[in-house]
């Protein structure tokens, strides 16, 4: 094996996005990333891995005050799940902070003042999407239309999901409002912009030294002409920081949160009275960053330029990999196929996933698919059948049959040994490259290779007629199967585990990868992973389905609810500020009401009974905590209570005078 030279090195991923739960295409990155960790700390480098909550914008801003709770409640009840649900992958960070924390406000004043000190920042008029129905500016991820450049449909006000193409909200055809639906106007604001284009010299060289060659050549093409001015300023109201000098404008979000990377390792570094200048500004570490495919021109383009203006050292690496598909397909509530981490969770054990994830991902920014019934078979058939089939075999007979003490390896089993070391340094270079898909091959080879000495020497037979004799091949094999759970551990941590408690040996580590274990005794063993059942998958896909209303309670054979069943649904005023026709609806009207400080939209069967004209003001009993329902015309956030019978109906049910919107039904 080569000698190893040790390395001080810093990893981040892209810092997931506070307003929602962690699902299976979150996971791609963060485990890619954790595998990739966990490697180089069992080369016995020192390395680090950074990340945090991205929780500022304005996506956040209206999740939290639909919740009826503010921005910060919002995502720190968000933080806790998603803490829990990374443990339970075996993701483990150094540091995961938050892009609201006092010490990223700090690093952002101090990027945003270097960079206006040195002629970087303009001011200029931006004509921006307006929306008149929420009275507010619209940043572009709240703005939809037709691409300009190819013409797809229900495309963002940043970049085009089919052709990728990158441009302006103000550049889609036929712009709606995200929020409610309605056509934006046009409207005037004094914006701040970072001029990127005193960059261009500079990033053509350091994008194709710091990307991949394919990632490279796609970048290149923004060189072809000169690059735009970023609008780095967003709009009150905005759930972020204030800009120095400003009391109505806000860092834009992609301005935040490359700088959270920082912040991070600064949180981290601070508790040591270390300072984030010895990462930053200085080159004792390598810093690497992982991240999907998407943000390449925030990393690429933006982030550079800002660390060169605060006068920061870069990344030496930006790592990119591609988007998860399910089945082929984009990830779909309605197939179940948009899987949350938890509910994967309630049924399968993460080991399995992280296993297939490596048995997929490249070095290379290619989408991955996670087709169910192959991870069941290559779980089922390469995980379980052939790895750990080695230790399955070996240890049980060692400790069922035997007096669980292994003997020597004699010369044969060196020399499968030495089969297995001899694929240490390629393994190590795949892993090193992200290669993950290849280094599963080498090891399943290995795993069979293993196999097929276990099966020629039968040791089930030799047991009878010569014990020491299968005592020898019993410890060549368990021995083999150290190296490749050692191999393994990156990708399957807590399998590691199970493999040193189940083998009665230390830590498995890089270094000792040919440390034999001879004449001691190992644990009695138990089976440290078990087939997948096709019904567990099936439960999951089920568990996963979007549901268009409340689930049904199990009937207990009574007419009656108990207080409980009554207590969980929140009834409250609400008063209709909004009624429309909907041409294509023989029986709904989009009924936009006000609860309180908040609205919601509503899709109620009353067209029969109801002009809309006569709905404005009337205060009406609503179910606010039904389950939003996405509807063809629309999301559903709500149910207003009619009644009605078989010929007459339905009659809204209203409040008396006096009662305001929000009062809760008691």
């Amino acid at each position: 094996m080569q000698k190893i030279e040790k390395r001080k090195i810093v990893v981040t991923a892209g810092l997931p996005y506070a307003n929602g739960q962690i699902h299976m295409g979150h996971l791609v990155e963060y485990i890619q990333t954790d595998i990739w960790v966990r490697f180089q700390k069992l080369r016995g480098h020192e390395c680090h891995y950074f990340c945090g909550d991205d929780t500022h914008g304005t996506s956040v801003m209206i999740s939290a005050q639909k919740a009826g709770v503010t921005p910060e409640k919002y995502v720190g009840e968000l933080r806790e799940q998603r803490l829990k649900d990374f443990k339970d992958f075996q993701i483990e960070f150094t540091n995961f902070s938050t892009t609201h924390s006092p010490e990223n406000k700090e690093l952002c004043d101090l990027f945003y003042l270097k960079m206006k000190e040195k002629g970087y920042i303009a001011s200029k008029s931006v004509k921006q999407a307006f929306c008149e129905h929420d009275k507010m500016f619209l940043p572009d991820r709240y703005v939809k239309g037709t691409c300009p450049k190819c013409g797809a449909k229900d495309q963002y006000g940043d970049t085009c999901d089919v052709c990728a193409s990158t441009y302006g909200p103000n550049d889609l055809k036929d712009p709606f409002c995200t929020i409610c639906k309605n056509k934006p106007v046009l409207k005037s604001s004094e914006h701040l912009v970072f001029k990127l284009n005193e960059f261009k010299d500079y990033l053509k060289d350091w994008v194709p030294a710091h990307n991949e060659k394919d990632i490279s050549k796609k970048l290149m093409e923004w060189f072809n002409e000169d690059l735009r001015d970023w609008d780095i300023s967003r709009d009150a109201p905005y759930f972020g920081f204030q800009i120095p000098g400003y009391t109505d404008k806000y860092f834009y979000v992609w301005v935040d949160a490359p700088i959270g990377y920082i912040a991070s390792s600064w949180e981290w570094l601070k508790k040591q009275g270390r300072s984030y200048e010895e990462i930053w500004k200085d080159d004792a570490y390598e810093i690497y960053h992982f991240i999907g495919k998407d943000i390449i021109y925030f990393h690429s383009l933006f982030w550079p330029a800002m660390l060169k203006a605060a006068d920061m050292r870069s990344p030496n690496k930006i790592c990119v990999h591609g988007m998860l598909t399910i089945n082929g397909e984009k990830m779909s509530k309605s197939k179940g196929t948009f899987i949350n981490a938890r509910t994967y969770l309630n049924h399968l054990n993460p080991t399995y996933l992280r296993y297939y994830y490596a048995c997929k991902l490249s070095g290379a920014a290619e989408d991955i698919d996670l087709n169910l019934e192959d991870f069941v078979a290559r779980v089922n058939s390469d995980l379980i059948g052939k790895i750990t089939n080695l230790i399955s075999r070996g240890a049980q007979m060692l400790t069922k049959k035997m007096d669980s003490t292994l003997s020597s390896v004699d010369k044969e089993g060196q020399c499968l040994l030495d089969k297995a070391l001899a694929k240490a340094d390629v393994i190590a270079n795949l892993f090193e490259a992200r290669e993950y898909s290849k280094v599963i091959v080498e090891i399943r080879g290995l795993a069979e290779e293993g196999n097929r000495y276990f099966d020629e020497k039968e040791p089930w037979k030799l047991l009878k007629a010569d014990a020491a004799a299968a005592k020898v091949v019993l410890t060549n094999t368990i021995n083999y199967f150290k190296i490749l759970a050692t191999y393994l551990k990156p990708i399957m941590p807590e399998y590691a585990l199970q493999v040193e408690a189940a083998l009665n040996c230390k830590p498995l580590l890089w270094e000792t990868l040919a440390d034999k274990l001879e004449n001691v005794k190992i644990n009695e063993y138990t089976h440290i992973a078990t087939r997948i059942e096709d019904e567990k998958v099936k439960q999951m896909v089920e568990d996963s389905k979007d549901t268009t209303g409340v689930k049904p309670t199990e009937s207990n054979n009574s007419e009656y609810i108990s207080i409980d069943d009554f207590t969980k649904i929140d009834l409250k005023v609400a008063k209709i500020i909004k009624a429309e026709l909907i041409p294509e609806a023989d029986k709904l009207l989009k009924i936009t009401v006000s609860v309180g400080n908040v609205e919601k939209t509503v899709f109620a069967g009353i067209k029969s009974k109801y002009n809309p004209d006569t709905l404005i003001g009337k205060h009406v009993v609503l179910v606010n905590n039904l389950q939003p329902r996405k509807m063809k015309f629309g999301l559903s956030e709500g149910m207003l209570l009619a009644a009605s019978d078989d010929s007459n109906g339905p009659f809204l049910l209203t409040v008396d005078e006096g009662a305001k919107d929000g009062f809760k039904i008691k």
